[in-house]
């Protein structure tokens, strides 16, 4: 799984200004991602505002991005969701033509048990053709899966191939690291602990500031993966600020107006989630400005 070594970015899906899926900035968006040299791209995670989409939207996207990226980079399916049933469901309808693996998120509002989460995520390998990536990220979705059942899952099922981390907990992390299957993947969740997570054995990130800033991020990202974290950290750093402006009000909005002000696609997000502030988005204007990408 040396294809998931480096960065992956969680592509975010555009709209137009009435709320439609914009195929055309979709496009944008994947050449813009693939030419910053990111190693591979994740369509319709959570970023990609997923729980918005219909069934019929959520195929829409995943074929265009197929066609689109034709092969360029590996490709990631989010299939997830907090009813397992229906989960199994779309992931036995899902055509995987294209696709290399699927990141599935812990269920989330049931806050099921630690043996719920591994009941859950043994039904989607039984039932995936693709390998499994796991996703917590317990600020989401109320309850973390634990190091113990992270590890459970990647000794039980060959298929389940990693994590994608986003606990936060470098306890938690460690543990993971030190006692998982060789071959399990753990992923960092979150842009800005990327350096310090490979630097203790991840193996790299699906990001979210990716989506604006792909070509400083996989820069930075192979230095690590490289040992050279002296020379990484300019670029790491460099990254902090404008990282915390696209979470200030919540994600996607925050990337989704980089985007829009460096030409790529809209700003347009679907409800329960408003565009960014005029206050927030000057201050990513400047950031951008600052980082030499405007």
């Amino acid at each position: 799984m040396n294809k998931f070594h480096g960065t992956g970015v969680a592509m975010v899906t555009p709209f137009k200004t009435d709320g439609s899926i914009d195929h055309s900035g979709l496009k944008n968006i994947i050449d813009y991602i693939i030419s910053g040299g990111v190693e591979y791209i994740v369509s319709l995670g959570t970023t990609g505002e997923v729980a918005t989409l219909s069934s019929e939207e959520k195929k829409e996207v995943w074929e265009a991005t197929t066609e689109h990226t034709a092969g360029r980079v590996p490709l990631v399916a989010g299939i997830g969701g907090n009813n397992t049933a229906e989960v199994v469901r779309d992931l036995k309808n899902f055509d995987i033509k294209g696709y290399d693996a699927v990141l599935s998120v812990s269920p989330y509002y049931s806050k099921p048990t630690q043996e719920g989460i591994y009941q859950h995520y043994k039904a989607i390998s039984e039932t995936s053709n693709l390998p499994v990536l796991l996703y917590n990220v317990p600020g989401r979705t109320s309850m973390n899966i634990t190091a113990d059942t992270t590890l459970r899952l990647a000794h039980d099922f060959k298929n389940i191939i990693g994590t994608k981390e986003a606990s936060g907990s470098f306890d938690q992390l460690n543990t993971i690291i030190r006692d998982k299957p060789e071959d399990f993947l753990v992923i960092s969740g979150d842009d800005s602990i990327a350096l310090p997570l490979i630097s203790a054995g991840a193996v790299g990130v699906i990001s979210v500031v990716g989506n604006a800033l792909p070509g400083i991020l996989s820069t930075m990202v192979r230095m690590c993966l490289d040992g050279k974290f002296i020379e990484a950290q300019p670029l790491h750093y460099s990254l902090i600020e404008i990282t915390n402006l696209c979470f200030a009000e919540g994600n996607p909005a925050g990337v989704k107006s980089a985007l829009k002000i460096l030409g790529i696609c809209e700003d347009s997000v679907r409800l329960p989630l408003v565009n960014l502030s005029s206050e927030s988005t000057l201050l990513i204007r400047k950031e951008l400005m600052k980082l030499n990408v405007i």
